[in-house]
């Protein structure tokens, strides 16, 4: 392995590590991405966030002690934390998948959450959508519900465009998975670049 590759793995499994702690700090927070980008003189965590002011705490109490933790875990020098507001929470898979963990922690049943998260992803806007919910739904054994709106690709280029979010919740019959996939709004669908009339190509 060259040292070129090295050096993207370990900034990769960096960024991985660096996101799953803020998400498990930061759980009622309803997190959408985070990105972290490290330069010679120091790094930035961008956290973006459905609810800003609890990254943030009173007075900036919390996101100090994040900065703490994060500084002695992650030996940053250097280290600023900026928060941004998730401007559309409805077309954000991450923050989507926590909305419905957290609705099926409060008693909500499964396929209502779904149904329910799946018509307000598509009344943003998006242009399709799928749920997947994993666990022991009905029986001892575990098994997934599959719920889909729109037009959402599978293969191709048109399915890198599409934005995926996961959450994990505990339940007492065991721990459940939620997927959320979203293609969003500005995002072009396979048929819209066909040439019509001359028919010799594709856009662009």
């Amino acid at each position: 392995m060259d040292s070129t590759t090295k050096r993207l793995l370990n900034k990769a499994r960096l960024k991985a590590e660096v996101e799953e702690f803020i998400r498990n700090q930061l759980r009622d927070a309803f997190i959408g991405r985070i990105d972290v980008t490290t330069t010679p003189i120091g790094t930035t965590v961008t956290i973006y966030s459905m609810r800003p002011g609890l990254v943030i705490g009173p007075r900036g109490k919390r996101i100090k002690e994040l900065q703490s933790m994060l500084e002695q875990r992650f030996k940053f020098e250097n280290l600023q934390i900026v928060v941004s507001e998730v401007e559309r929470p409805e077309l954000n898979p991450q923050v989507m998948a926590r909305r419905i963990a957290q609705a099926m922690v409060s008693g909500v049943r499964w396929r209502r959450i779904a149904f329910w998260a799946l018509r307000r992803i598509m009344e943003a806007g998006a242009r399709g959508a799928e749920i997947v919910i994993s666990g022991k739904l009905t029986s001892a054994r575990a098994r997934s519900e599959k719920y889909t709106a729109g037009i959402v690709p599978k293969s191709g280029y048109y399915a890198t465009r599409a934005r995926k979010g996961v959450a994990h919740v505990q339940l007492p019959a065991g721990i459940y998975g939620v997927k959320v996939i979203i293609y969003p709004p500005e995002e072009p669908l396979p048929e819209e670049l066909q040439v019509k009339g001359g028919g010799e190509g594709v856009g662009p």
